[in-house]
Formats: structure tokens, sequence, C-alpha cells
């Protein structure tokens, strides 16, 4: 049988599998997420009819006489390039501008995406469209990431006051400010306290006193700074809480951007401590924090997105739903949180397919004259059979 038909065979079979890759490839060219593939072809073993010889008895070297015997695929590679993000102003729809891959997990099995359209399920817990877990970094553990909305952050007691400002020398400025501060008891109730700040008439040297005028018995606060640090400090602020004493609020004093120089008194007070809040909403940054807003003010991290890079990216396998699995050519998941080495995090937008369609058909036309082209080919063996069958008429 003429070994040109069996070449064109193998041509047949490997533009069948390259049209397959390629309508693939367009079938998900509004997948976000998707990294398209592509085929590459190499030719297969050589029938070997004279070898080469080397130049000798004054005669010339004689190259070997070899027929091809058709092609094989070399590889379908995942061309994982970064695409272009869509805008879809969705908080919990995240891209990777990088290198990197959401993880995300079914029990003990671990998958890695770039598709980031992610959802809440009944019990908080971040997932993916199937259901997959996204995961979190915490000191290089993974851990599934919850965001409780009826959760409840419990209420601090204020134990500090920092100071910031500038406290001038001499008394040619402002003499005097008055502000007021909030201050949280063990109970979680808030306490409006009146401060005041004073020259004491010597240079650089200021008096602040805190009370919570709420009861006027209750003990006063009195900090004297003198040149920019704390010289004297005496009483303790106590706030009204029902009870005849009131409760003691021991504030430690620390001081910020402290200055005292020539000019206006300028002092800002900042206490710690914050009452019982709510969660009321929250975001995702760049680097990958969850961060909840509560109706207290305080902003918490709930968690921080896990990201995996590998040493080899396109030897990760596809499993379908927009996941990859770690092969033994890809290497192992180094996971990491993003802007740390690996790609950044946008929230409200999805990267899109890489599938570019003008190059996809071009490929689709090549394909099929490729194809037409090895018909040809076992057309013609055909006709040569035919015409040697007919020399026995």
């Amino acid at each position: 049988m003429l070994r040109s038909m069996y070449s064109g065979i193998s041509g047949m079979k490997n533009f069948q599998t390259k049209l397959d890759v390629i309508g693939n490839n367009i079938a998900n060219v509004n997948t976000y997420g998707f990294k398209k593939g592509r085929v590459t072809f190499k030719d297969t073993m050589n029938q070997t009819i004279s070898g080469a010889s080397a130049a000798q008895n004054g005669k010339g070297g004689k190259n070997p006489m070899q027929v091809g015997l058709g092609s094989t695929i070399a590889t379908i590679d995942t061309i994982d390039t970064q695409s272009s993000l869509q805008t879809t102003g969705r908080s919990l729809d995240l891209a990777i501008s990088g290198d990197g891959y959401f993880v995300v997990k079914q029990g003990n099995a671990q998958f890695y995406t770039r598709a980031g359209n992610f959802y809440l399920d009944e019990e908080g817990t971040l997932v993916n469209g199937d259901g997959y877990k996204v995961q979190s970094n915490n000191n290089g553990v993974l851990e599934d990431i919850k965001v409780d909305v009826n959760s409840i952050l419990p209420a601090q007691k204020s134990t500090e006051l920092k100071i910031d400002g500038n406290f001038p020398t001499g008394v040619a400025g402002d003499t005097e400010q008055l502000q007021q501060i909030k201050v949280v008891d063990s109970n979680g109730e808030e306490h409006t306290i009146e401060l005041s700040v004073n020259s004491t008439g010597t240079s650089g040297e200021w008096e602040i006193t805190l009370q919570d005028r709420a009861r006027s018995s209750l003990t006063d606060l009195v900090i004297t700074i003198n040149n920019g640090r704390i010289t004297q400090q005496s009483g303790t602020l106590s706030v009204d809480n029902g009870t005849t004493n009131g409760e003691q609020i021991p504030l430690s004093i620390s001081l910020g951007n402290v200055t005292s120089t020539a000019g206006n008194l300028n002092a800002l007070f900042s206490p710690n401590g914050t009452t019982q809040g709510a969660i009321e909403s929250f975001s995702i940054g760049q680097t990958g924090e969850i961060s909840g807003v509560f109706s207290n003010g305080r902003v918490e991290t709930l968690g921080v997105l896990a990201l995996a890079k590998f040493s080899n990216a396109a030897g990760l396998s596809k499993v379908g739903n927009n996941m990859f699995q770690d092969s033994v050519n890809s290497g192992t998941a180094n996971i990491g949180t993003p802007g740390d080495g690996y790609g950044t995090v946008a929230s409200g937008a999805l990267e899109m397919s890489n599938v570019d369609l003008s190059e996809e058909f071009t490929e689709m036309i090549t394909a099929q004259r490729g194809f037409q082209a090895n018909t040809r080919i076992i057309t013609t063996s055909d006709e040569i059979l035919q015409e040697l069958i007919n020399l026995k008429r």
C-alpha cells in the first residue's frame, strides 16, 4: 500500500484535532478566565532508504535518503497570557491583574481558577458558582472565607489616649483650647468627655484636664506637657455609670507627633475604644484584604485572599468548570497573597477570555485547507492504485 495514503490519513487526523481545539476556543470566547489552547505538529518517523556516507577514496560524501511517514501532534498548549478586565461594578466579582490563580476547595480537593465571579452562600462562606469554597491565606494556612452579615463586633473599653499637635512655647498665641472626646467604659457605654488645654504661664508648659461633665464630682485627669514631653500626670478619669463613684478609666497617655514650636495651640486627642457595632458593608482591596465596615466606625480584616503561582502554569490540567489542577509538570503551588510578588486583585471586574476571534478564524481557515490538501493525497493515491489494478485487464 502506498505510504502517501497513510501520511494523508495522519495529516487529516491532526487537522481534525486542531479544529477541535479551535472550536473549543471559539465556544469559550465569552467564558471569564478562560485560557485558549493551541495545537502544534511534528513529523513522525522516517523510513531510511539509504544512510549517509562519508567522503572517501576521492569521492564526496552522500546524504541519507529518507521518506517521511506523516505527522503527529507535538503539543496542545494552554496559552495562559493575561487578558483584559471587564468592569462589572459588583463587589464580589474579582479579577487578577498579573500572575496567580484563586484557590478554591471542595472537601480536601484543591483547585485553581482565574474566574473570579464569587458569591456568598447561606452561611456567609465565599464560594464560586459551583459552590467550591474560596480560600484565604492565614500565615501560610488555607482557610475558608466567611462574611457573616449578622456579625456583631463587641465593644472595646478605652485604655489609651494619643496626643498629637503643637504645644507652642510662650503664650503669644492661643492660650486655651476646648474640645470633646468620646470614651467607652467596661459596659460598652460611650461617654462624652470635656477636655481643656491651658497654658500654665510657664513658657512651653501646658495643662490638659479631662472630666466627665455628666457628674462634676467625678475625678479629673490632669496631664502636664512641657516642651513636648509629659512632665506630670495626676488623678484618674472617672465616668458616670450610675454608681456613686462612677467607673475609673485608667487611660495610658502616648505622644504621637507632638511639637513645641512658635505659633498657635493646635492639639489633637484620640482615645481608643469603641462601642458594640454590627457589620454594615465589606470591601476587597487590591492586596486581597476583605475588610468589614462596622456601625461603630471600626474596620476589621475578615480574611486575605490566597493566590497560587506555579513554576510552569502551562502545565496545569484543565478539569472543567473554569478550574485547573496541578500536575507533575506544573510544579507545586506556591501560596501567597496579592501584591506580594503575585498579581493584584481588582474588585468589581472580571478577566475576559484571552481568545482572539480573528486569530481563531484564520487558524480555522488554514486547518480547513490543510485537511483538504491531505484528502487530495488520499484521492491521488487511490487513483494510482486504480491504475495498477487496471494493468491486469
